[in-house]
């Protein structure tokens, strides 16, 4: 009976690791929410690990010293979603949108706000699963002429006089190209522990190369004489000093297939040595979640979907704030109600809104659908 126990015991050890492929479905598609946390100052313990199968990671001790929410929406609800006809999926971050068209072979990142790229970014190849490799570019993503007051504000006459060495005095046109390529490396695989608990995860390691060439048109208008400067340093700009033309980046993201969580677990930045540098970002619960348990159960909204109305339902005597958000993130209804509420929806378009409900006693949100 030892024997079998002890073998059963072994099975169960060596089949608690999983290596796992992530396609397509496993990203996070229209409608997703994700809480990002952040951690500024993570243990110096804290370690990347080595390559290889059946690895162990425990992030555990992450502490949040910030809490972000992406919330994941239709493009063509948002302010760009005309200029991005190619793009699927637009992920809203603190007012920022990022456009991707996502498919069974990769997620693709189109441009950013009114920025659209001159050409596609591999942002994550498909499907991933250990030992998986890929190259994307080198890529034109920005090739910019740039002139009028926006020019003149980076460029004013001292600092052109000091590129030319006094001989022109003003920067007429400028052209900016921005180059990545993009190195992919799928070449981990074993459990991750983070705050949020334990998942069969991937290590997925990118670096990124960044080129950035900055011409410039200046002239002298007293003399009617200009000429271009080729491939001006970032270093001689002031406004620009901080930046470099080239630049290399290396991160590390442990992702999963898991359906219980989103699929991007945890992120790091590291330096060419692999040491981590800053903080950490790992996907986080909404605030007070032990909390919320006990306050969902006094809150309820209903129907979903809905055709004219929501009501939500909820227990009185104390004060709820309610926020009701569009796909594209951006708050469209602030109130609040002390006793059972109806909300006429009969105005806004069909679609999927996001209703927030939260009182002293924790909060809740709610996918509300429609039709």
């Amino acid at each position: 009976m030892k024997k079998s126990i002890s073998l059963l015991l072994s099975l169960f050890c060596f089949t608690s690791f999983a290596q796992i492929t992530v396609i397509e479905s496993d990203i996070s598609e229209v409608g997703d929410i994700v809480y990002q946390g952040y951690d500024s100052s993570p243990l110096s313990s804290l370690s990347i690990g080595n390559p290889g199968p059946n690895q162990v990671w425990d992030f555990s001790s992450l502490q949040q010293d910030l809490l972000k929410t992406l919330n994941f929406v239709d493009p063509s609800t948002t302010p760009y979603g005309s200029l991005y006809s190619n793009a699927n999926l637009c992920m809203v971050d603190n007012g920022s949108y990022l456009y991707f068209n996502k498919t069974n072979t990769g997620l693709y990142l189109h441009g950013l706000g009114d920025t659209v790229f001159s050409a596609p970014a591999l942002y994550y190849p498909l499907p991933l699963t250990y030992n998986f490799t890929a190259s994307d570019g080198p890529v034109i993503i920005l090739d910019n002429t740039v002139s009028g007051g926006i020019l003149s504000s980076l460029l004013d006459s001292a600092t052109v006089a000091s590129l030319t060495q006094g001989a022109f005095y003003s920067a007429d046109t400028a052209v900016i190209t921005i180059t990545n390529t993009t190195d992919f490396d799928v070449d981990a695989w074993g459990e991750m522990t983070t705050p949020l608990g334990t998942y069969d995860a991937l290590r997925f390691k990118t670096i990124q190369t960044t080129e950035s060439v900055l011409d410039v048109y200046v002239s002298n208008p007293s003399l009617s004489i200009g000429q271009w400067l080729y491939d001006i340093p970032f270093a001689s700009i002031p406004q620009l000093s901080g930046f470099n033309n080239n630049q290399i980046e290396y991160k590390y993201q442990w992702i999963t297939n898991d359906p219980a969580v989103e699929f991007l677990l945890l992120e790091v930045f590291v330096d060419a040595s692999d040491n981590i540098i800053n903080g950490i970002s790992f996907q986080s619960t909404p605030p007070s979640t032990a909390v919320n348990d006990v306050f969902n159960r006094y809150v309820t909204v209903y129907p979903i979907p809905s055709k004219d109305y929501i009501t939500i339902d909820v227990l009185q005597g104390d004060l709820y704030n309610i926020s009701l958000y569009g796909n594209n993130g951006k708050s469209i209804l602030e109130s609040t109600i002390t006793n059972t509420t109806d909300i006429d929806m009969s105005h806004y378009s069909s679609g999927i809104y996001y209703l927030k409900i939260s009182s002293k006693e924790g909060h809740l949100v709610k996918k509300i659908i429609l039709d």
